[in-house]
């Protein structure tokens, strides 16, 4: 079905797909790959879908066996413990298949310590959105309040700057 965003919770319908079917999507995509530069990642929400570390465990299994790459757990709780326990359980059977996690409630801890605990990849996902749109409401109520845009102008970085991200501007 549709996905929706996960940090709704059960509040919105959401399934994961059945476990062979992903099987089959992996193996579809590894069968298809033109480089080794790309890598297939199984996102697992089984934690998120209050469906239980048994239900995550068995799905990470099968997506290893189906030939992923990269398996990410996705968690919404406040504490990383959840997400901790599934890594260590994980790496008990696959020790080099490369563990993501996605730390959006669970903050409070650190890159260190979830690499400690056998991540090898943090997402902060919507982190750089989320910044950036008080930045925008600020400057778009001051240019409203001014009638011009001068007293943003300390609040931006320059065109020219802009420009310089755009790749062969220089």
């Amino acid at each position: 079905g549709l996905k929706k965003n996960s940090l709704f919770g059960n509040e919105v319908v959401q399934e994961q797909e059945d476990i062979q079917a992903f099987c089959d999507k992996i193996e579809a995509g590894r069968a298809g790959l033109l480089s080794n530069d790309f890598m297939i990642i199984a996102r697992i929400e089984s934690l998120i879908l209050e469906r239980g570390m048994d239900d995550a465990l068995t799905r990470a299994q099968a997506y290893a066996g189906a030939g992923v790459d990269g398996i990410m757990i996705h968690s919404r709780k406040k504490q990383a413990d959840e997400v901790i326990e599934f890594a260590r359980m994980f790496r008990q059977d696959f020790s080099d298949i490369p563990l993501v996690c996605v730390p959006t409630s669970y903050n409070q801890i650190t890159e260190d310590e979830l690499a400690a605990h056998g991540f090898n990849l943090v997402i902060y996902a919507n982190h750089l959105l989320r910044a950036s749109y008080p930045a925008m409401n600020k400057v778009a109520h001051t240019i409203l309040q001014q009638g011009r845009s001068l007293e943003v102008d300390k609040d931006l970085i320059s065109i020219k700057e802009i420009l310089e991200l755009i790749p062969g501007t220089r």
